[in-house]
């Protein structure tokens, strides 16, 4: 399929959006939260309003260990969206991702979708995005030059750059970059010329502590693991295929529903490897949340829930903020914790599929006395 400047990167957009809103972006398995307990302490000596929730991250104080993932840009309706979330993200002192902004570069009029973030948030933590598939020469189209990604970095005025891991969804898209080889070298670079950190993100297939390890002897600065359980891209991009009339993508989006390492497992294995570590995929709650920062996350990061609420308006969005927060909270006072620090040196208990998981991969589940 040959897409067009004009139509074909805004559609796309449009419909990641809509299919993530509805069954297609449903999750196929689970992020892993469930087989993870954190111990109750009986007395905690922990007021609930004086727990810390803040933490730093790429030296960024925030007031809570909460990402609002990339999501969009690159057609007007993102541009309200990203408008809102940013709005959010500068009230609650949160971290924002953008939505890749390859749009932009190739189309410069698309850039404002996306700038708008920084015009809202003057003081958040911005997080640019671009595709690692970008950084190759792809059929077509050569890769991105070291300007061209100085220049989506400068469009946001963002403090880093994710370059996202999305080669499960781009070989099912219609439209997919399917060539991969040359990706780390490229990360590589990157990550020694660029004066932001580049944070390596995958997009819903999750990490190994192999890959992991690998990030990192490249440079980048720290790991967002975008494990499964969380929106199902490969089903997004299945009917996405199913709609533009391609057999070949509904029949491998069909066949991949499944694929991919779970978040927790993701957390747990690749923590260990000593980067910040952002938990993204299938975090839908304070609790969940929690378990991750246990396992050994350093944040997490959240999409689906905040796009639904950023679409009913600012106070649906700060409603569902101040209840994830106050779940953190909660959770963090019923384990004695007064802060994170605190939380990730507390016992818990892993269970079931997620340990079989850990120990077959070799990464050992936590072990802290009660």
């Amino acid at each position: 399929m040959v897409e067009t400047a004009e139509s074909g990167i805004e559609r796309r957009k449009e419909e990641h959006i809509e299919l993530a809103l509805a069954s297609e972006g449903a999750v196929a398995r689970g992020p892993g939260w469930s087989d993870v307990r954190l111990v109750h302490e009986a007395l905690p000596e922990v007021d609930l309003e004086e727990v810390d929730t803040s933490v730093e991250l790429l030296g960024k104080r925030l007031s809570a260990p909460l990402v609002i993932a990339g999501m969009t840009g690159g057609h007007e309706r993102a541009g309200e969206i990203n408008a809102t979330l940013a709005r959010a993200a500068e009230r609650h002192g949160l971290a924002m991702g953008l939505g890749s902004q390859r749009a932009a570069l190739q189309r410069p009029e698309l850039a404002a979708t996306y700038a708008v973030a920084r015009d809202e948030a003057p003081s958040a933590f911005l997080i640019a995005n671009l595709g690692a598939a970008q950084l190759i020469a792809q059929p077509g189209q050569d890769g991105l030059s070291l300007a061209a990604v100085q220049r989506a970095v400068e469009m946001v005025r963002a403090d880093a750059l994710a370059i996202h891991l999305n080669f499960l969804e781009e070989s099912i898209q219609p439209e997919g970059d399917r060539r991969s080889r040359g990706c780390a070298a490229a990360i590589g670079s990157l990550a020694a010329s660029l004066e932001q950190p580049v944070i390596a993100k995958e997009t819903g297939a999750g990490m190994s502590r192999a890959t992991a390890r690998r990030l990192a002897e490249l440079g980048v600065a720290a790991l967002d693991v975008g494990g499964s359980g969380g929106t199902n891209f490969a089903s997004i991009e299945r009917r996405r295929a199913e709609l533009h009339g391609d057999e070949r993508g509904e029949t491998l989006g069909g066949t991949l529903h499944e694929w991919g390492i779970p978040t927790a497992v993701s957390v747990a294995c690749v923590a260990p490897v000593g980067l910040p570590t952002i938990a993204t995929g299938g975090v839908r709650s304070g609790l969940d949340a929690a378990k991750a920062l246990a396992l050994g996350a350093d944040a997490v990061g959240v999409g689906r829930p905040l796009l639904e609420a950023a679409l009913r308006g600012e106070a649906a969005l700060d409603e569902w903020i101040e209840r994830f927060l106050e779940e953190l909270r909660a959770t963090l006072m019923l384990t004695g914790s007064p802060d994170l620090a605190a939380l990730r040196a507390r016992p818990l208990v892993v269970f079931g599929e997620l340990r079989r998981w850990l120990e077959d991969l070799g990464c050992e589940p936590p072990r802290r006395p009660a």
